[in-house]
């Protein structure tokens, strides 16, 4: 069956790879789903991979199956798979385990080790090919009513994590209502995670460069946020003019927008960096301020 994959380290390789077609008992313990791929999400993390930035193959192959935001419709399934059947809509899980403490309680994305494995991003092929099979586990089944919005599975879960886990790191607070938000960058994640701050009654500030208009300030601006283009307002202004964030969630992809964003954080705020960057670019920063602040 066909692939779309990359060799890892050699930029602009995306290609068409043939590979042999997944089997159930390739999941031992029958516990395996096979899936036939619907629809696969391509990010910027699938551009920076394949422009190799990072990503490494599983073992013992030259290359690498892309995407990781998937979904499909289940084909077959083992029999001693409970939780999903035959021809439920399902997207699954990217991150696998690997031998720390956390991947050993199933918080696989919490892994302490350097080492990380995930589907179409490193040490495991993705879901950009015509089926993939994988361990009940790591499959999550989708309401027939949502399977219009696929492959934004995915990237929400981030959205949500990330808002998730700033709760759960300031309950050490005792209280915590945070009121003002800046979302840095509205891709995909930036836009799903305006929805879920909004959604808990939050005020939110999206901030992008491109001008209003575009169909992504429109988004954002229906989900009652503010939209604010930093090529015309910079987000000192902004502070000036509303006051610092309580929260702050970084998903413009950019280190330097990461950073920066600390000058913009209130005292007792969460600073959240969603991106993954993988190039070399060097960015000052008001270190002395931000360490005294």
């Amino acid at each position: 069956m066909k692939a779309v994959a990359v060799t890892p380290g050699k930029p602009n390789s995306v290609h068409l790879e043939e590979i042999p077609r997944p089997k159930l008992a390739d999941v031992p313990g029958g516990k395996g789903v096979l899936v036939r791929v619907l629809k696969v999400g391509v990010d910027a993390t699938d551009r920076e991979i394949n422009e190799a930035l990072y990503g490494n193959a599983p073992p013992g192959d030259s290359y690498l199956v892309l995407g990781h935001e998937s979904f499909g419709v289940v084909e077959e399934v083992g029999p001693n798979v409970k939780r999903v059947k035959k021809g439920d809509y399902v997207t699954a899980t990217v991150r696998r385990p690997g031998g720390s403490i956390y991947d050993l309680i199933g918080t696989n994305d919490m892994t302490s080790e350097e080492t990380y494995y995930e589907r179409g991003i490193n040490l495991r092929h993705g879901f950009l090919t015509e089926y993939f099979v994988d361990e009940e586990e790591y499959i999550v089944r989708v309401p027939k009513g949502l399977k219009h919005l696929h492959v934004l599975m995915e990237p929400m879960s981030c959205a949500a994590k990330a808002v998730y886990q700033a709760f759960e790191a300031q309950r050490r607070m005792r209280v915590w209502r945070p009121q003002r938000a800046f979302v840095m960058g509205v891709g995909q994640i930036g836009l799903l995670t305006a929805l879920v701050l909004r959604l808990r009654g939050i005020e939110v500030y999206c901030f992008a460069r491109s001008k209003r208009g575009t169909l992504n300030s429109q988004i954002a601006e229906g989900f009652e946020a503010h939209y604010v283009s930093t090529n015309e307002t910079p987000l000192d202004q902004v502070v000036k003019q509303v006051g610092k964030a309580d929260l702050i969630i970084e998903a413009s992809g950019n280190s330097a927008v990461a950073f920066d964003s600390m000058r913009a954080l209130g005292h007792n705020g969460v600073l959240v960096w969603v991106s993954i960057t993988g190039a070399d670019l060097k960015h000052e920063v008001s270190s002395d301020k931000i360490n005294i602040d």
